[in-house]
Parts: C-alpha cells; structure tokens; sequence
C-alpha cells in the first residue's frame, strides 16, 4: 500500500510540474550566439535574467502602484532580498513561436509583460534587425484608477565577457526614441572566440518612444528601493552600470501599454577568411537607431505578423504530430535561429553561420548543419543554403583541398578554416549531399546542386569508394567516440548516393545517374544483409547484439528515393519502442544517452500517428521536468532527464522534421 502511495504522489507531482512549467529555460531576448537572454526559473522572478551560457545579463522590471513596488522581472546577482519590495504574483506564463507572455497580480492592478523577438524567416531583414519587443500592458483589477509607475532596467554587462570589464554608457535622443547605450571601453572588435564566452564589443541599446513621462538615467547597480528616484546621469563610465527607464503611466483603470525596445549593434559579427563583415542589416548604410526607430514604427503590423505565424506554426505542428509535438516545436524555434548569426559574404552571398553552443564553439559546422536543416527548409531555404555556401566556397576556393567536406569553417566568430581536431569526412560529406537534394525537393529544381556539382561529384566519389563500410572514424555523435563500421553511417552514404543519382538526372547527367543509382541499390541489399541481427539491425556491421537509432534512413523516406524496403523501417520501429526509457530512446545500446533531435528524426520512420507520439512523448516529458535549467539541451539522460551536455544550439530545428514530412507529402 505505501508503495502504491509513493508511486501516486510522485506521478501527482509530475504532472502538476508538467502543468506548471512550459520550458526548461524561457526565451525572452533571442537574436544571435551573443545576443541572448532567459529566464531559467518558472516564475520570472525567481532568479536573474541569463545569457544563455549561464552568466547573469541582468533585466529588472518593477512596478509602483500607489507607492508600493512590485519586482516582476528579474533579481539581484546574488538573489538577495529587500524587504521593502514586494514580489509581483506570477499568474501564468505562456510560450509560442515568437514570444514568451507573462500574466502578474501587483496588488490592485494587473500586468501582462509580452517579450517579442519578431524572427519571421520569410522576412531577411526582419530576422537580421537585432531588436526585440518588451511590452508592459498595466490595467486595473478593482474597477478604481491608482496611480502607476514602470520601471525597466538592463545591466552593461549585457556587452562584456566578464562582468569586470569597464564599460562606457550614455543616454541621448534620436528619430522620436529616448536611447540608452553601453558598451566596453577596450572594444576589442573579434578578438574574443570561443564557446564559453560572451561579446565585449558593439553595444546594448535600450528606447523607448520620447514623452514627458520617460525619465532615463544611467547608474552604478543601486537598491531596488531607489530605482524610481530621479538619481543618475546622462553617462557614466565603470563595472556594471545600469540602463534605468522609467515611465508614469499616471492613473490607471483600463488597460495602458508601454513598449520597450532592446537591440544591440555587434558592429562587425564575424571574421570570414579574414575580411571582417558587418551584420546584413548594415549593408545599406542603416544604422541602430534606424533599426530602432523602424521597429517601434512597425511595431503593431510585426505583432500581428507575429501572431499570425504563431497561430500557422502551432496548427500545423498539431496537424503534424499532436499538442505535444507542436509545444516542442514552438520550444524549439526561437533557440534554434538564435544559434546563428546572418551576414552578407564577400562575394554578396548569404551567410547563416552556426556556433556550437557548448559543444566546442565552432561556427557553421556541417553536422551542425545536417539536423538543423529542416525548420529552414520548412520556412526559408535560402537560410539553408547561407548555412552551405561558406562550405562549399571553402573546398571551391582552393583552401580546403581534401575530397571530402570539411567539418567546419573555424572557432566563432572567426571562420578562417577548420580547427576541429579530426575530420568527419564520411559524415559531412553525406551531409552536404543530402541537403542539397532536400534543397532540390522544396524547390522543385537542382538549380543550387549545379551551381556546386564538381564539388558535390568530388565528395559522391569519395562516398563511393569509402562510405558503405566506414573505417574506424567519428560522426556526428563524436562525443561516443570512434566506431569502425558504423551501420548508420552507411546509411547515410546511401542515401547521398541515392540523392546524388536524383540530382543527376533532374541536370540530365544520365550515365551519373544511372551508375549511382545502381550503386546505391546493390549497397542497400549488402546492408541488409551485414547489418541483419535477429528483429533489428546492429549498430555495427560486426556488432551482432548491439543497435543504434538508423536516423539517417528519414531521408529515405521524406525524399522518396524508394532505397530501403519499408520493412526495415518497420522492423527498426518495433524493436525502438520495447527500448525507450522514461524521458526517450537511447541513441544505441552503448549507452542510455540520447539526443533528442535524433529522437524526432527516429519517430518520423513510423508509418502511423501512434508509434510516432509513443515516441516523441517521453522527449516532451523531458522538456518540462529535466532538472537542469538551461535553454534545451539536446543531449540528455533518458533515465532520469538530466542534461548530459550542450545547450541553446540550433540542432533543435531539426524537430520540425515530421512537419517537413507532412509539407513534402502534400506536394
């Protein structure tokens, strides 16, 4: 009996932590590796506001109602108390595509606080405009006006690496905007890479619409006490200064908004073989305060874009895959974009550069790139291709010479060659293969495979000769180490030699064709048989006993190559669901580690609703119980939910996957 007890109470406590929570950690400011900002804690005011690596990047809101205040946003650095100030009551927190809403009781008033990051991908110049929405919407709650304050502040450490780094800040006026700037002082422009590291140069803005009843300062960290007092300066230079805005809303009943903006001016993203290049919102000479200015006059057209998008998003993700599986994909989206920075190449080319986020810092990694893929080819394939063009410009420059793609193009933000330690030439090969044929599918055409095909020949080639039955080498999965053999990895030679034959023939290459087609059938019938082991296939082709998730195979099937037998996606289904563990299926039997985008990929090879939401449940109950608060982590432990490495990275984007399967199956 207690031990029915105990199982009761903790599947009781489960699932009100499910109905409580919506995110291991809440997006609140999301723009680039560097720009980015959340909450790790459920109610907002629980904890500081984080750079996604963990380092405070501190954002406080407060509201006075009739002289009492009211923290909503935000703590102190060391989550010390004033017993003066009273926290705000948080009611609800909602998240969608684009925004993350909170609902709070501040005594006799009510305060609903929107933030927005309007990253539509349809929309270039929108997704590269580095400014994101606050709004504080204040109405009564007792049918009695009462007199209102807002106050919002945002920490200089915003712009630095370490919080001891001396910053300068200021405060002017500019296209109708009250402006509060920061920024180091050294403004060592790219001289910082690495993964565990934030940006000290360019600087932190933050505007609000100009008015008699905005009131803006510049400070050292003060009690919270203090912050409505009229003490601050136009500009002041040290450690850990404070933006301080205020705003009378004076007497409130109904409902009054205040919108906020925060943006940031990187003034040169990255390094590019050595030529440093602007963000593309600066291509044409516009300026922050242009930005600023754009996106408080726009503001209520790019909400509603907004909310339109958010509305599709979650329909056809319930359409795709269910409630849960379209919560993951609303999880997934802003964190995903916010891994990557978009600029203008030398030669005018788009470039959507990814950062290994705490999985070595590397940017625009081609196995980054691979999971990644499928929300970009879902909403804007040219985003896909800004993630391929500088690999290919990398091998058709001449400055990569071996036959097979590179796994990376540096240490972000410098993108001056490969500095991973060990090529992935199998991996990233297939990888770049692949993509180009999902590329040739959205669009309807191989028009960008024959723009690189003596590249995309070279690396078949060497597919061909080294793919079926890989030697002794990483994947992807490199942090389980080297494998010989790897019966997925051929998986993916497959099926880019598949893909390779189909682009062939759409550039009318007949002979290509032909012989590729050939020989990535004969290769399936010889994988069948070397990966064969009873009611699965192995993990290897001498590893009788072992098995592994055959995620490669999903492109098989969305692509329509008609490669491997529909009883090999069956056979491998059945066998992964008697394998699953509370929070997923492990990513093969050497360990119970998994990772989740591979998870969706794996789900998507069932032929029926059923099997796929058995499947992806557990990652959604990862979601919102994992003990480890950071921005998703895509590696994790499916036996207790704890975060095993990575967070924040784009790879998330590969959960739209079964929402990509759905968009190809209608054409």
């Amino acid at each position: 009996m207690k031990k029915i007890f105990s199982g009761l109470t903790a599947c009781l406590l489960s699932c009100i932590l499910m109905a409580q929570r919506s995110a291991p950690a809440y997006p609140l400011i999301t723009h680039d590796p560097y720009f980015s900002i959340w909450s790790t804690t459920d109610e907002l005011t629980a904890s500081t506001t984080k750079h996604w690596t963990g380092k405070p990047h501190s954002l406080l809101g407060l509201l006075k109602v009739d002289g009492v205040i009211y923290r909503f946003l935000g703590n102190s650095a060391d989550g010390a108390k004033d017993a003066a100030i009273q926290t705000a009551i948080q009611k609800n927190v909602k998240l969608n595509a684009t925004q993350t809403s909170y609902g709070f009781t501040c005594g006799p008033v009510e305060l609903n606080l929107q933030f927005t990051s309007p990253l539509l991908l349809n929309d270039l110049d929108l997704i590269a405009r580095p400014v994101s929405y606050v709004n504080a919407s204040v109405q009564s709650n007792d049918g009695v006006a009462h007199q209102v304050q807002l106050y919002f502040g945002a920490s200089s450490t915003v712009a630095v690496n370490k919080p001891q780094q001396e910053v300068i800040a200021s405060r002017y006026s500019s296209n109708g905007l009250n402006i509060l700037k920061a920024g180091s002082t050294a403004q060592s422009v790219l001289k910082t890479k690495g993964d565990d590291v934030r940006i000290d140069w360019g600087y932190l803005y933050v505007a609000i619409p100009s008015g008699k009843n905005v009131q803006q300062s510049v400070s050292v960290q003060r009690p919270m006490t203090q912050a409505f007092d009229a003490v601050g300066a136009e500009s002041d230079k040290g450690t850990e200064l404070s933006l301080n805005t205020v705003v009378d809303l004076g007497k409130v009943n109904t409902a009054k908004d205040q919108l906020i903006l925060v943006g940031y001016d990187d003034l040169f993203s990255v390094q590019f073989f050595s030529q440093d290049l602007k963000p593309w919102w600066k291509m044409n000479g516009s300026t922050i305060e242009q930005q600023l200015a754009a996106a408080a006059k726009n503001y209520k057209t790019i909400l509603q874009r907004c909310n339109n998008f958010n509305k599709k998003l979650h329909s056809d993700a319930i359409k795709a895959g269910g409630e849960e599986y379209a919560a993951l994909c609303e999880l997934a989206y802003r964190q995903s974009i916010a891994a990557h920075k978009l600029v203008k190449g030398p030669q005018g080319e788009l470039l959507f550069l990814s950062k290994e986020n705490f999985s070595n810092g590397s940017i625009n990694t081609v196995d980054i790139t691979y999971p990644s893929a499928p929300m970009y080819l879902l909403y804007n394939p040219e985003l896909l291709k800004g993630m391929m063009n500088g690999i290919f410009y990398y091998s058709e420059s001449g400055k990569w010479t071996k036959p097979f793609a590179a796994h990376d193009l540096g240490t972000y933000p410098l993108a001056n060659g490969q500095t991973y330690g060990e090529d992935m030439p199998v991996e990233e090969s297939g990888n770049m293969l692949i993509l180009a044929g999902a590329i040739a599918k959205v669009e309807g055409n191989a028009n960008y495979a024959k723009k690189h095909w003596k590249t995309l020949s070279t690396w078949a080639e060497y597919l061909a000769k080294e793919g079926f039955d890989p030697a002794n080498q990483l994947c992807t999965d490199d942090f389980a180490g080297h494998l010989a053999r790897n019966a997925n990895l051929s998986v993916k030679t497959i099926v880019a030699l598949g893909v390779y034959a189909r682009l062939a023939k759409q550039l009318n290459e007949t002979a290509t064709a032909a012989k590729y087609g050939q020989l990535s059938k004969s290769f399936v019938e010889k994988w069948m048989q070397l990966a064969a082991d009873g009611d699965h296939y192995a993990l290897t082709f001498d590893g009788k006993g072992t098995w592994s998730q055959k995620y490669n195979l999903v492109w098989d099937k969305l692509l329509d190559l008609q490669l491997f037998p529909e009883e090999v996606y069956k056979k491998e289904i059945s066998y992964y669901l008697g394998k699953q563990q509370e929070y997923g299926l492990p990513l093969d039997s050497r360990k119970t580690y998994t990772k989740s985008d591979w998870i969706i990929w794996t789900a998507t090879l069932a032929d029926n609703q059923h099997d796929f939401r058995a499947l992806t449940a557990p990652v959604y109950r990862y979601a919102l119980q994992t003990s480890t608060r950071v921005p998703l982590s895509d590696w994790h432990e499916t036996t207790n939910g704890k975060q095993v490495g990575f967070q924040a990275r784009s790879v998330v984007g590969g959960y739209f996957i079964k929402m990509l399967e759905m968009q190809f199956n209608k054409k």
